[in-house]
């Protein structure tokens, strides 16, 4: 196959069996054959995606030992890795191809799952260890130790809830580095820092919007803890979606249902044909005061709402940032939508918002006189564990 494609520049993989294809993915790539390496790759997804299925463990090892191996390594883990890293399977791949697992930010893992996973290779991978951790002396346990040394650091154990950190990673505390346990166990006694030593940032949650990316929302965390690292997601943050204008229809109506009660919120808005987003964070909701004042126009103070904008859902460089000036009008509740301040982000007529902060409740950084109609709207609650 190789010499007909050096010879004629032609390929034809259709009659090939998928084993040949993929024995022809590791010769291109040993010969520097470029082009024919990445149309291999492409071709195994779009066409043999089944036969992967099956012989998941195969391609998988395959993939992670080709440095280059990029688009099959994603394809496998935006597939099945998941539920790949959980099955047994998993102990019998080499140490290389873990830690390339492991490092990843995008895997789609539960965090204690992997600590467990990883202790089972382990003690699997150290000769003469018992899978009976009671029967453990000094010696096993520096052994495990030392077979796991290069891994453990990879585990994002500031993804593991507090009552699971201690009853399973807490009993392994004489196999994990002493300043990465200790410093750990501060964070959970005390819950008030990050830990000081993280070298990786969480994984990246199912953050599911059809408005921003991920990138975005751990921006719009660090706005909300006012602390400037847009490239670390700070764990302690959740968020809920109460409302979505393609699922529960965009009207004032409908977010007002959808979006009662002083619960720390955020809107998202995408706008049409500019594809431009705005939104806001309130910290004391939309529609505090509830159903008995609809036709009540009523302020609320707070000193941490602020309202923003990105140019586009791929924008994070010329987005803008409003905060609050005047607290004591922070959020309006008249039943109508959301208004920040009296008209500093607000919904109008059911399909559109405006961006006028004429009454100058909050900073002139994205003010505009133009109105624009909503393509998607969505509300989430933010929740943060201490």
């Amino acid at each position: 196959m190789i010499l007909r494609y050096i010879y004629t520049g032609k390929l034809e993989l259709t009659e090939q069996p998928s084993e040949d294809i993929l024995e022809l993915l590791i010769a291109s790539d040993e010969l520097l054959i470029e082009e024919l390496f990445d149309y291999v790759q492409v071709y195994l997804i779009k066409e043999r995606s089944g036969w992967i299925a099956t012989h998941f463990h195969l391609v998988f090892s395959t993939a992670f030992k080709l440095n280059n191996c990029n688009k099959l390594q994603d394809y496998c883990f935006e597939s099945t890795c998941g539920s790949f890293s959980t099955s047994n399977e998993f102990l019998s791949l080499d140490k290389d191809t873990i830690y390339k697992m492991l490092e990843r930010d995008d895997i789609k893992i539960n965090e204690v799952t992997a600590w467990e996973q990883l202790i089972k290779w382990g003690i699997k991978q150290t000769p003469g260890l018992s899978n009976d951790k009671g029967k453990w002396n000094n010696e096993d346990c520096e052994a495990l130790k030392k077979t796991l040394s290069q891994l453990i650091p990879l585990i994002r154990f500031i993804d593991i809830p507090y009552g699971q950190f201690f009853k399973k990673v807490r009993p392994y505390k004489d196999i994990i580095p002493n300043n990465i346990h200790e410093d750990f166990e501060n964070y959970y006694n005390y819950k008030s820092n990050l830990p000081k030593i993280t070298t990786l940032p969480p994984r990246m949650r199912n953050f599911d919007s059809k408005v921003i990316k991920q990138k975005h929302a751990n921006i719009i965390i660090s706005w909300i803890t006012k602390k400037d690292f847009y490239a670390f997601q700070d764990p302690r943050y959740e968020f809920y979606l109460d409302y979505r204008g393609s699922i529960d229809g965009i009207s004032r109506n409908s977010f007002v249902n959808k979006c009662k009660g002083p619960l720390k919120r955020l809107v998202l808005i995408k706008v049409k044909q500019s594809g431009k987003i705005f939104g806001g964070y309130s910290s004391i909701g939309f529609n505090s005061i509830g159903d008995g004042f609809r036709d009540l126009q009523q302020f609320y103070n707070s000193s941490d709402n602020f309202i923003f904008s990105f140019e586009n859902s791929e924008d994070t460089q010329n987005m803008k940032i409003s905060r609050v000036k005047d607290h004591n009008k922070a959020i309006c509740c008249d039943g109508t939508g959301f208004k920040f301040g009296l008209d500093s982000l607000f919904m109008y007529e059911d399909q559109y918002i405006c961006a006028r902060n004429r009454s100058h409740a909050y900073e002139d950084n994205l003010n505009t006189n133009e109105i624009f109609k909503i393509e998607e709207i969505e509300v989430y609650s933010i929740h943060c564990w201490k």
